[in-house]
């Protein structure tokens, strides 16, 4: 298992070394005016840190009785136009492998033409060898995000950490990854839980990436895979212990889901239930483990997500197959009681439930399953 240490002390960022225009040396904390810096074409394209290790059932608000302070996230720190330009990439990638995302991305568009916002991107790791979640949680902590609390998904041996923006001020009619800067989310697979053959394999494929997992966000931005292709043996006794490890296998450390924040939405698509009725109407399919409408217990966290898109992927053996990619997930936050008389003009995002939670969030890591993928809509 990998030992995880995240904090906002890291100050010196190695996962884009390569990235000449990236300073993280620098001590001067820039806070820069929001602009729309990158083109999206047809498409657009609480702070302190957990003591400790906590196996989370809920995770509510972080913070929520401290009110206006939650407006007081950690500064943002480095260039905007070049944190943006890799969210960009990242977000370009995502759109060009998984055209379910891409025109569900379109239709809200075309019904809802104000603002899209991204409540958070979500992302796959390898708990061993450095590759797990702080490969990727480096990028993110070094422009001035914070970690947050972690989650524990004991039968699927997984783990996740998930991550709040740093503030900056955004310009009207931002949106996506033009928009307010989303939520991160970041699980690992716990290598060691595993059997002795699918560590095995998982070994191989990290050490042969060298130290690929200092460039996670790089090979997220370009879609590629740290290390060479495997054989797609491997990936079938990956997929017979855990899907996860499967495609995590195949897509590295692609954008899982990018999740759209529908109590952002102006029109009759405002809140997810209309959300969901108009994505089936539309003809795509819904992720049903569990129920559509996953339900946090407080009742106040509100999630659902297509079933992932497929691609062909050829393996090392010259094997061609279909694997599965990602999907798009829609989340509605509701108001926390103590602000439920604010007027609707007023309410800004701390006064709405933040976090995640285990048990929704263990039935969306389905949406890329076999089952989900070959079910009937």
């Amino acid at each position: 298992m990998e030992t995880m240490r995240l904090s906002s002390s890291f100050t010196k960022y190695s996962s884009l070394s390569s990235y000449s225009s990236f300073s993280s040396s620098s001590s001067a904390l820039l806070q820069t005016k929001s602009k729309n810096f990158i083109s999206l074409k047809s498409v657009f394209p609480a702070n302190s840190i957990p003591n400790g290790n906590r196996n989370l059932t809920i995770v509510s608000a972080s913070k929520a009785d401290d009110g206006p302070q939650q407006q007081q996230h950690s500064p943002f720190w480095g260039g905007e136009s070049f944190f943006r330009s890799v969210l960009a990439s990242m977000e370009s990638v995502y759109l060009n492998k998984n055209p379910t995302a891409k025109a569900i991305l379109e239709r809200v568009h075309s019904v809802d033409n104000n603002q899209i916002c991204y409540d958070h991107l979500a992302f796959r790791t390898f708990g061993v060898n450095g590759h797990g979640i702080g490969s990727m949680a480096n990028f993110f902590l070094d422009f001035g995000y914070t970690q947050r609390e972690e989650l524990r998904f004991p039968e699927k041996k997984l783990k996740a950490l998930w991550f709040s923006p740093p503030s900056l001020p955004v310009s009207d009619g931002g949106s996506g990854v033009n928009g307010p800067l989303p939520r991160i989310f970041i699980s690992e697979l716990l290598v060691d839980q595993m059997s002795p053959q699918a560590q095995e394999i998982i070994r191989k494929c990290t050490e042969i990436s060298g130290s690929g997992n200092k460039h996670a966000a790089l090979a997220s931005a370009l879609g590629s895979l740290t290390w060479e292709k495997p054989l797609y043996s491997e990936f079938q006794q990956l997929a017979r212990e855990s899907e996860y490890a499967a495609w995590t296998l195949v897509n590295g450390y692609a954008v899982n889901h990018v999740t759209i924040s529908t109590h952002h939405l102006k029109s009759q698509l405002g809140n997810i239930k209309s959300v969901n009725q108009f994505i089936e109407e539309s003809g795509f399919k819904l992720n049903s483990e569990g129920g559509v409408l996953k339900v946090s217990p407080d009742g106040m966290l509100l999630q659902s997500s297509t079933v992932a898109d497929s691609v062909s992927f050829c393996f090392s053996d010259g094997i061609t197959e279909s694997v599965p990619c990602s999907y798009i997930e829609f989340a509605e936050r509701l108001i926390l009681p103590q602000f439920k008389n604010l007027p609707e003009k007023e309410v800004r995002e701390f006064h709405r439930r933040d976090g995640f939670e285990v048990g929704s969030a263990d039935k969306i890591f389905e949406s890329t399953s076999k089952e989900q993928l070959t079910r009937r809509a």
